[in-house]
């Protein structure tokens, strides 16, 4: 070491240092991974012997399994009502305590609390408010004279019912995030729009939406990303029913695995719903350019 340069030890210390993250990434990862693809080409049941099968796996999935492509549709279903509705109610909280006043800080709070609360315990809360019989919404709308709902049982409706819950979970944790991106916006962008006569809606859409672009994006891939990987509310809450109407793909690769011990055709859904969610994350950053404001 006496006679390294110091650029040598300085470079020597720097891997030092990712050593344990690279390490870390490596065993918890990159070989899971791997080893996941290659399980996906056998019949393994965890008790038995490995039984290489090919891509009788991936065959089978598209073109024997009669549940996939319902499941599939369900997970792109949960994507399209979660993600926009979600971002819609994490922007509009973020601009309602957007403000100087002290009493904001109690709202804030109050919005973030469902994010640190235990995904199993508010689905728990869930099943007895949407409860048909004794259930407090029901209760409500009784008095309004509306007849019970089905909430958890009525298949033209369980999804939103799940969904709802999802967003009062997470809507908060997306509030601060656009919350972040709204105080970064410079104070004289609307001093200067002001004093050319813009009214409120053309300073929204004008100078917040644009410069708030990047966070939207940043939400947009995080959400996509995890409306896909949908697992405790939907286990939780509904355990995939009725009849598979809220079961999602992570809730069929636990299925498999952790309940028909069919590992080979577990990791072979995973590595598809990989691929799904890479294809959407690219084709999400190819459309950036088109509506993300990079120099903001």
């Amino acid at each position: 070491m006496k006679h390294m340069t110091k650029r040598k030890r300085e470079i020597i210390a720097g891997y030092l240092f990712l050593a344990p993250n690279f390490l870390g990434f490596l065993l918890f990862s990159f070989l899971p991974v791997l080893a996941s693809v290659g399980i996906s080409l056998t019949d393994w049941n965890i008790s038995g012997q490995f039984h290489p099968v090919g891509l009788e796996n991936y065959r089978y999935m598209f073109a024997g399994d009669p549940k996939f492509y319902t499941i599939l549709g369900n997970t792109l279903y949960f994507t399209l009502l979660y993600v926009p509705i979600v971002l819609i109610a994490s922007l509009g909280l973020a601009l309602l305590v957007n403000r100087g006043y002290r009493t904001v800080i109690v709202f804030r709070f109050m919005y973030f609390l469902p994010v640190v609360t235990s995904a199993v315990a508010a689905s728990m809360v869930f099943q007895w408010i949407y409860n048909q019989e004794f259930g407090l919404l029901n209760y409500l709308l009784g008095i309004l004279g509306v007849p019970k709902v089905a909430w958890l049982t009525d298949l033209r409706i369980v999804m939103f019912s799940v969904v709802f819950v999802n967003i009062w979970k997470n809507a908060g944790k997306l509030m601060v995030i656009y919350l972040a991106g709204l105080q970064g916006i410079p104070g004289y962008l609307y001093e200067a729009a002001e004093i050319d006569g813009a009214n409120a809606a053309q300073k929204f859409f004008s100078i917040t939406v644009p410069m708030i672009s990047p966070t939207t994006f940043f939400i947009l891939i995080t959400s996509v990303i995890d409306s896909f990987q949908v697992f405790e509310i939907v286990f939780t809450l509904t355990g995939g029913g009725p009849l598979d109407a809220t079961r999602t793909l992570v809730t069929y690769i636990y299925d498999m695995s952790f309940t028909r011990f069919r590992m080979g055709y577990a990791c072979a859904l995973a590595i598809v719903l990989f691929i799904i969610i890479f294809v959407f994350t690219v084709f999400q950053f190819r459309l950036q350019k088109k509506w993300v404001q990079a120099d903001v």
